[in-house]
């Protein structure tokens, strides 16, 4: 699920995400019946660093207030960040690059190497109920994910 301009949804429609990221399923209750359906999913949101969108840019001087970037910030709440495992800060793209004749991957190529990477977490979890490294637990990943000292030294 992708939600582009992740601080202009309602925070009440953000808030609902949680659960079922939690859990992977959501129940709907409605009159005299309630359904429950899975909720299997990978939440990817976008959002800019500042309401003016140039917080931190070395080109573009910001002109929000410090206390505009503190109430666009807050409106995703601290527990729903708390479910997102990874952020990164992506800097602006040169206009040059963008125009540039870097073919980059095929979309075959990707699609390959996706297929293979599938194919080996079916060949791991042949014998279990999960199906993708995602739906691992803490034992699993201790089993199928051994790192040397170096790079458990690196996550500390």
């Amino acid at each position: 699920l992708f939600l582009d301009e992740m601080p202009e949804f309602k925070k009440n429609v953000l808030e609902v995400l949680r659960q079922p990221m939690e859990n992977g399923f959501v129940t709907i209750s409605r009159a005299s019946s309630t359904v429950t359906y899975p909720a299997n999913f990978i939440l990817v949101g976008a959002m800019n660093p500042c309401p003016c969108g140039f917080f931190g840019d070395p080109k573009r001087e910001c002109t929000c207030s410090y206390r505009e970037i503190q109430r666009y910030r807050a409106r995703i709440s601290g527990p729903l960040m708390d479910r997102i495992d990874i952020h990164i800060d992506v800097p602006s793209v040169p206009f040059k690059d963008l125009t540039g004749t870097s073919q980059g991957q095929s979309s075959f190529d990707i699609s390959r190497r996706v297929i293979k990477a599938r194919k080996i977490q079916e060949n791991r979890f042949h014998k279990s109920k999960i199906h993708t490294n995602a739906m691992m637990n803490s034992r699993q990943i201790r089993k199928f994910c051994q790192i040397d000292e170096k790079s458990n030294s690196l996550l500390e």
